[in-house]
Order: structure tokens, then C-alpha cells, then sequence
């Protein structure tokens, strides 16, 4: 005998088909049941509840007030079942669509490369990546998990430490040849130094000379929303540009840049941190990919 509780599930999943679909025999071709099957299961939900659900006609199926309430709750029941149900198998074989939302330049750079071996290690997640250096509304469902950069603001998301990264100043080989070498942050002031365009960020390189830190206003001819592109213009012999080490490292190895005035770095970090929605009923999928990030990019 099958227990009460797959009973009761049962009859709420037989009411609900027959509310949706407007017939005993639709629900009961549905659910592989027979028309008396589906029959019996009202009576007996009718018979313990002590109350008609279902006004029966030749011509129509209607719900009494009573029965509209059941309806309610036997949908609320039936999804809270489902989810708990996702939630446990995820545990064992994560799975899903999962949406991730990084910056151009460090997605491009140092989350797209990971996301091969993740997908070998978990087969049942899609990956849905959008690279973009708008914030996406995390909480609005926008997207499962968020990469961001510096001081996080007060919210309700839960957010991880993944990483970090510092920033440097760069120029190319030939720009140096052509405009001169700055050895002091003053020397600044007489070259193309190329910034970001984001609303909260200024013209304004902090250096730090004899244990004193202080910053220094610049000028430049071409301002951009991404550090790649920064970086490339910086290759391309445009300017001196200000940007975060994780996206200039390889060109800084191969030659291509040349870090300067690292004497005066004030040495400042920016965290990097995956915002996502946490709780008790957050998805395997977000769990084991906010772990995989914080374990390969530290």
C-alpha cells in the first residue's frame, strides 16, 4: 500500500490536472488514470474534507468557492514539491541554465578560459555567459551569479571573495621611444594618458612617494568602458593608460607594454567578488560554480 502522503500528493495532483484541463477523462488521459479513478479520488477528497469542490454537468465542470481555495493550495503544494524535489537532485548532479554575467575585459580574459574544464566537470549545467560592463540586477533575476569589481554596496546578495587584482601603468615600447620615459608621476603631465569613461571614475592616478600617498590629475585624448580596450590603445602607441594587471600581464611578458613609474605604485588592490543569491534554497549549479571560481582564480 502506497503511504498517505503519496496519496494526498497524488489527489492534488489529479485535482489540479482536472481544474486545468476541464474534464474527469482529459485528466485522467493525463495522468494514465480512468475517468472512474479520477472519479473516486474527488469523492474521496470531497468525502474528508466534508465539502463539494466540483459542480459536475453534462455540459460543464465548475469550482465552488471551496473548491477554488483547494485549487490554491494544491498548486502552491504541488511547486513547493517539485522545487524541493529539483533542489535535492541538483545536489547529487547539479543542473540547469546557468547565467553568469562578467566585464568584458576580465570575462574575456580570465573567466572564459575556465569555463571548458567546468563544463567537463559538470555536463548538466549550461553555462549562459553575457560579457558586458553594465551591472545586471542580480536580485531582479537578471542573471545567477554577478562579477564584480572593488567596494561592493550594501545589499541583500550574497557575495564572495574570488580574487583580486592591482593595477599598473603601461605604455608601449614605441610610445616611450617617441614621447620619453616618465620617471617621476609629474612627468604625467605632458603625455596622452588614457582613461575610463564610467561615471564614478575620474581622471586621477594615486601614487605613493616616500610613505606618502597622494594623486595626480591627467589628461588624455580617448577615454573607454573597458580595460582591454585600454590596454590594446596603450599596444597601438596612443597614450599611457592606468588599468588592472590581470589584463596587461601577457602583453606586459611578451614585450608588448612596458610597466612604468612602479616605484610609486601606491600598491592598491581591488577585490574581485561573484554576487549571487544565497540562502537556503540556492542551486547546486551556483554553489559549485562560485566555488570553482573562488578555488582557480585566487
Amino acid at each position: 500500500m502506497a503511504p498517505e502522503g503519496a496519496d494526498r500528493a497524488r489527489e492534488l495532483e489529479v485535482f489540479s490536472a482536472i481544474a486545468r484541463l476541464g474534464s474527469f477523462s482529459a485528466a485522467g488521459r493525463a495522468l494514465d488514470l480512468t475517468p472512474s479513478a479520477v472519479s473516486r479520488t474527488i469523492d474521496r477528497i470531497e468525502a474528508r474534507l466534508g465539502v463539494r469542490l466540483l459542480i459536475r454537468t453534462t455540459r460543464a465542470l465548475t469550482l465552488t468557492m471551496e473548491g477554488q481555495s483547494y485549487l490554491g493550495a494544491a498548486r502552491r503544494i504541488l511547486a513547493d514539491l517539485d522545487e524541493a524535489e529539483r533542489s535535492i537532485a541538483d545536489q547529487g548532479a547539479p543542473r540547469g541554465r546557468l547565467r553568469v554575467s562578467a566585464g568584458f575585459s576580465h570575462g574575456r580574459l580570465s573567466i572564459v578560459p575556465l569555463l571548458g574544464d567546468f563544463a567537463r566537470l559538470y555536463p548538466h549545467i549550461l553555462v549562459d555567459i553575457s560579457l558586458t560592463d553594465t551591472v545586471v540586477d542580480i536580485a531582479a533575476g537578471q542573471a545567477d551569479v554577478g562579477i564584480r569589481f572593488g567596494p561592493l554596496a550594501d545589499s541583500a546578495l550574497t557575495a564572495r571573495r574570488i580574487g583580486e587584482t592591482g593595477r599598473s601603468i603601461v605604455a608601449s615600447p614605441d610610445y616611450l621611444a617617441r614621447h620619453g620615459t616618465p620617471r617621476v608621476p609629474e612627468d604625467l603631465l605632458g603625455h596622452n594618458c588614457l582613461n575610463f569613461n564610467f561615471r564614478r571614475a575620474e581622471p586621477v592616478w594615486p601614487f605613493r612617494r616616500n610613505g606618502r600617498d597622494y594623486a595626480l590629475t591627467v589628461r588624455g585624448n580617448i577615454e573607454a568602458n573597458n580595460g582591454e580596450t585600454l590596454g590594446q590603445l596603450a599596444m597601438d602607441g596612443v597614450g599611457i593608460t592606468r588599468v588592472g594587471h590581470f589584463g596587461v600581464a601577457d602583453a606586459i611578458a611578451a614585450g608588448r607594454l612596458v610597466s612604468v613609474l612602479d616605484a610609486f605604485n601606491p600598491g592598491d588592490v581591488e577585490p574581485i567578488h561573484a554576487v549571487f543569491v544565497g540562502g537556503t534554497n540556492m542551486p547546486a549549479r551556483v554553489r559549485v560554480f562560485v566555488d570553482y571560481l573562488a578555488e582557480h582564480l585566487r
